[in-house]
């Protein structure tokens, strides 16, 4: 056995500590950035989206999917999904997810914070300085055009989620079937909830899998 002299285990002991110290600021500077740029990510979506948390769907996707790739195309749909199934806002949701994903409990705070913060500070100063605002002729028009731009926001966060859908009978038929009983519903303004819906889509499709049995590979139980 090899015997080393005191001064060179010392030094060796000193060496390691060094590294392990270095190593473990990095890791701690790596993690401070990752929060900021969640917080800051999700405070530009909730500074500049109007239309609310649909609107917001098209922009959390082209961010996260496709700029900073913190989630993928198919974990982007399931989150909507849960998101629109569970309580409270569907943007902030998604927000809660994706910081939880990145970087745990205090990225998902962070997330939604930046999410939220924006839109309670303009309303807040709103309430608190302006009277009538919507009164106010040149917000009305701003308004107006901001409807328009919500809209095409939405449509093309759907018309994504439809390219992106698995090319199989069962999704395709199940969106077929939702997007006629929405339209049905508002043109007969039947007061239907759009949860009872998803619920409805995922009975069926629930219903269906079991008929079939469990696909093989992912999320399946047999072999």
């Amino acid at each position: 056995m090899t015997a080393y002299p005191p001064c060179a285990m010392h030094r060796d002991w000193i060496t390691a500590c060094v590294w392990m110290k270095t190593h473990k600021t990095e890791r701690q500077k790596m993690f401070v950035s990752i929060l900021m740029d969640l917080f800051l990510t999700f405070a530009k979506i909730g500074l500049f989206t109007f239309g609310g948390g649909y609107a917001m769907i098209a922009v959390i996707q082209d961010i996260c999917v496709e700029r900073k790739t913190w989630i993928s195309h198919d974990e982007m749909m399931d989150v909507t999904v849960i998101a629109e199934s569970t309580p409270g806002p569907i943007a902030i949701n998604c927000a809660t997810y994706v910081g939880y994903k990145l970087a745990g409990l205090m990225g998902a705070l962070l997330a939604t914070l930046g999410m939220v913060l924006p839109s309670f500070l303009i309303i807040y100063a709103i309430s608190r300085f302006i009277d009538n605002f919507l009164e106010i002729r040149l917000i009305w028009a701003a308004f107006q055009g901001i409807k328009a731009g919500v809209a095409v926001l939405i449509l093309d966060a759907g018309i994504t989620m439809i390219r992106k859908m698995k090319k199989k009978p069962l999704p395709r038929m199940t969106a077929a079937c939702a997007f006629a009983a929405m339209l049905m519903i508002d043109f007969f303004a039947l007061n239907i909830s759009s949860v009872a819906l998803m619920l409805l889509a995922g009975g069926v499709s629930l219903a269906l899998f079991s008929a079939k049995g469990a696909p093989e590979g992912k999320g399946g139980a047999s072999k």
